[in-house]
Parts: C-alpha cells; structure tokens; sequence
C-alpha cells in the first residue's frame, strides 16, 4: 500500500479534495488515509470524537445541496475515480469525555475510584501525561457481553459498517496494541463476514515485539513500522523488522501528523527529504507519505490547531522524485515485499548498503544510500555482482542518473543524501 495522507483540517470540506485527489494518483499512491471527521468534543482534537455517526461541521459545506454523509460519498466517488481506495483512522480506544455516549451507556466506560478513567501515557522521562477530555472504553467488558446485540462490540461493528456506506475500505487501527487481541478477531471477523474486501492496519508503534506479534495475529493486514526514527546507524530497526516480517507486512514513513514536519526539521534540506521518501518508500511493503510532504510545508500539522489557513506557499516540489520512487517500488517485486533484509560492510561508514531478498525465490535489491544529506561520497565497489549475490544483468533503476551499463570495478559519487537502487536482473 501506498498512503498519502490527507490531513482534514489542513484542506477543509470535501468538496476542496479533488486536487488533492487527482495529485496523490499523479504521484502514483493508491490509497488516501484520512484522520477522524467526525464531530468532536469540546476540546477540539481530531482524536476526541463525540459522536461517532456525525460529521465535523468544519469539512461541510453549508451551502452544498448535499447532505453530510453524501458529501463524503461524493469525494470518495472522485477518489475512486482517481483509482484511489479510502482509509480511515478508526479511533476505538477511547472516545470524548463530553459524548452523549457517557450518559446514554456509562457501563461502557472503565472508571477509576469512581469516575471514568482517561488515558495516559508515561513518557521516556517518567512524566505522566493524562488526556483528560478522552474516556477510555472498557473493552474487557464489551469482550464479556460480546453478544449482546445492543453492546459496546456490536456498536463498534456499526461503526465500522457506517465508515464503509461512506466509502471507507481500510482502517488505520488507533492505538492498536491498547485493545485486547480478542477483541480485534472478533470485530475484524464480523466485519470480514460482510465485507470481505475490508481492510485492517494496526497502528502499533511503540511497542516491544511481544505486543506488536500479539497485536498483528489478531487478523491486522499491515503494521507501522518506526523506519522513521532510524539514523542508518545501530541494529534495532533492522532487528525490530526481522521480528515482524513474517507475522504482517509493515509500512514506513518520513514523517507523519505526530512528527515535526522533515523540511523544518533539517533545516530546509530538499536533499534530506529524498533521502527519506526513497529509504522509507523501498524498505518495507507499504509507505505512507502526509499531504505537505512534497512541498517542504514547515508548520507541523495539529490535531487541535490546524486550519486551512496553515497552508503554505511550496518551499519546493518533490512530486515527479515521489511518483520516481513509487513507479520504481511498483515495478520491482522485491521492494514491495517483505523480503530478508541484510546491512553490508562498507568501508566508508557514511555509506549504507542493504541487501534485500525476494520473499521467495531468487531476486535481490541493493539499495546503496548517502547517509550524509550535507556532502556527497565515493561509492566504490570491485564487484556489485559480489554484493547483489547474482551472477546475471545488474539493473539501475535509480531515480537520479541511472546508468545504462555497470562498469566493474564500479565508481559512483553519490550526491548529498543520493541513493542508488540496483536490483537483480530475476528481481
């Protein structure tokens, strides 16, 4: 899967997508991921929903001869015209403290010495944080009347079925791993009953592998994967992805609605953005890329705050280098799997080389990365069939300057940030 995420506040009502829409399938991603739409609580945030089954007045068009749920019909009309699929974040971990649901079915609810319990996280510091406009369902309970048709389960398939009459297909599962397993397989599965083509990912970051195996098994098409955060240095992302590989595909990506936006980060560095795009969009079987990414946009995007006055004037254009990678990701089996993945030694340690393998058969990609997005380095091999491992063609499939024919030895200075894809010619 390839996600673009289309942050709804930033655009405004459906019907100012379709641009949006029609550059996202230019760029080649099939999918469009959207953040919650429907009414909110009194706090403002996309992830404190109020009500479920409503719509957040701010997407609406009040002038449109549309009612509101047709209006999402219609956008995910244009979108599928576009041949574009919908997903949606699924937020059923919690919902508002201020929703009607409190009132109208408090044993839904988990409470703490009496009142309902909010969740929480605690930092890498030891700091509490309590989101205290959230109440947190009780889950357990909702498994324990699991058949009750007027239960905290049942309701949840409602839901679900809802978001798929609007024309959502995928879900992007909020904060996964904080729901009982056993609660997923039962809602995937009677989801699946009726809709068989339904979609499942499950946002697990931050977990440890144990979680993320037990979260995934529960019937998860895809998992997030924390490529993100990798310097290009250390064993973990590599030793985190062996562990998952196997249990469900995973996507990466640059940057998302949670981080500060790359172009800010790197202080303006378009060589860093590309970088990341193509490191995140090769390693794994699915990336997801948010709406202001091929831009440079600087201001972070807020799930309280941001409006569609935030747009910004492009700093840059990265389109044609992300509809690059994603042609070259479509054209080559083995970087769109969730194939073994190997670190070779190099002895020029601002140079990364990985050796991917295909899923099954023959067929290796090696991706050759710039670690350094600030100065360019010498690339120098004897022999890329040594590092392939294939005794046939070596093809380039690079996005900037691919060659036609691969001397040996084999000399290539490598841009600030610059990467060269070569791959097997039975890849």
């Amino acid at each position: 899967m390839k996600l673009y995420n289309l942050f709804p506040p930033l655009v405004g009502p459906f019907e100012r997508w379709t641009p949006h829409l029609e550059r996202a399938a230019a760029m080649g991603f099939d999918w469009i991921f959207v953040n919650p739409i429907q009414r909110l609580g009194r706090s403002g945030s996309l992830y404190s929903i109020a009500d479920y089954f409503a719509l957040n007045a701010a997407l609406l068009a009040p002038d449109s001869r549309l009612g509101p749920d047709a209006q999402v019909q219609a956008m995910a009309e244009t979108a599928g015209e576009q041949g574009l699929a919908l997903m949606i974040d699924l937020v059923i971990n919690h919902c508002a403290e201020d929703s009607p649901l409190l009132r109208e079915h408090p044993e839904w609810f988990l409470r703490h010495n009496n009142r309902v319990a909010h969740p929480f996280c605690v930092e890498a510091n030891g700091n509490k944080v309590v989101w205290r406009d959230l109440a947190q369902f009780d889950h357990r309970r909702a498994l324990q009347q699991a058949d009750d048709p007027d239960g905290l389960l049942a309701y949840f398939v409602r839901l679900v079925e809802h978001l798929i009459e609007l024309g959502f297909r995928g879900f992007r599962c909020d904060a996964a791993y904080q729901l009982p397993a056993a609660l997923w397989e039962q809602l995937i599965a009677r989801i699946r009953a009726r809709h068989p083509d339904a979609v499942f990912v499950a946002e697990t970051l931050g977990c440890d592998p144990e979680q993320t195996r037990a979260t995934a098994e529960a019937g998860f098409d895809a998992i997030f994967n924390s490529a993100k955060w990798w310097d290009f240095n250390g064993d973990w992302l590599l030793d985190q992805y062996e562990l998952t590989r196997q249990i469900a595909p995973s996507i990466g990506f640059p940057e998302s609605h949670d981080t500060p936006r790359m172009f800010e980060e790197f202080h303006q560095n378009a060589d860093a953005l590309r970088q990341r795009y193509l490191f995140t969009a090769l390693f794994a079987s699915g990336v997801m890329m948010p709406i202001g990414f091929e831009f440079g946009f600087r201001r972070r995007l807020d799930v309280v705050e941001t409006t569609p006055d935030d747009w910004e004037t492009p700093n840059l254009d990265l389109s044609d280098f992300i509809a690059q990678v994603n042609a070259i990701k479509d054209s080559v089996p083995v970087l769109a799997g969730e194939g073994r993945i190997e670190r070779l030694d190099h002895p020029d340690p601002a140079i990364l080389v990985l050796r991917k393998h295909a899923v099954e058969g023959p067929g290796q990609a090696l991706l050759v990365i710039n670690k350094d997005p600030w100065a360019r380095q010498r690339f120098f091999v004897d022999d890329l069939r040594h590092l392939i491992q294939s005794p046939g063609p070596i093809r380039d499939l690079s996005p900037d300057w691919p060659m036609a024919e691969l001397p040996a030895p084999f000399e290539f200075w490598l841009g600030p940030g610059m990467a060269r894809v070569l791959v097997s010619s039975d890849a």
